[in-house]
């Protein structure tokens, strides 16, 4: 038996639920909901290289902060690359947001219906029902070859090995 995958919020332990990926894995296939209330899955993305980053609510100082710097980061690299945001909240809030932070170049994906991204991609912090800080990097080939857990959530990823694992697959 595996031990418990956690992070923390504030130093406070919190568990992860769902399945862990690794380094290698088959990218699972997704079902999340886009801004225009339409499903969005893994295969809407086939052929470029993915950042998912995961983020527990768009309307938190990081995940505003983390995502801005995302959609930066998205117009200095190339059209073969696809930055997605996602979390549980609504699309109508990620639709506000996005307009109010002149976010256009990230492309924000809710899961707030299942939460079967988070499980599926063992990013579910239960209790809460938001997801854990993580990004992920998939090849165009839909194979997991980077993964960044941010062990605190109220923390941003480290953006620098991020954008580099994404650009060594181009």
């Amino acid at each position: 038996m595996s031990a418990e995958r956690t992070v923390t919020m504030g130093g406070n332990p919190l568990a992860l639920s769902g399945n862990e990926l690794k380094v290698g894995d088959k990218a699972p296939d997704f079902q999340l909901v886009g801004l225009d209330l339409q499903p969005k899955t893994l295969a809407d993305f086939s052929g470029k290289v993915c950042i998912i980053s995961c983020v527990p609510s768009i309307d938190t100082g990081v995940c505003d902060t983390e995502t801005r710097r995302f959609n930066v980061l998205a117009g200095e690299l190339s059209d073969d690359i696809e930055i997605l945001t996602v979390s549980v909240d609504l699309p109508f809030a990620q639709k506000r947001w996005c307009g109010a932070a002149g976010v256009d170049k990230v492309t924000m994906l809710s899961d707030h219906m299942q939460a079967s991204f988070a499980e599926s991609y063992g990013v579910l912090v239960s209790d809460l029902r938001i997801l854990a800080r993580c990004v992920f990097v998939i090849d165009k080939e839909g194979v997991v070859q980077y993964i960044q857990l941010v062990p605190e959530i109220a923390q941003e990823p480290d953006y620098d090995p991020v954008i580099a694992a994404a650009k060594e697959l181009v």
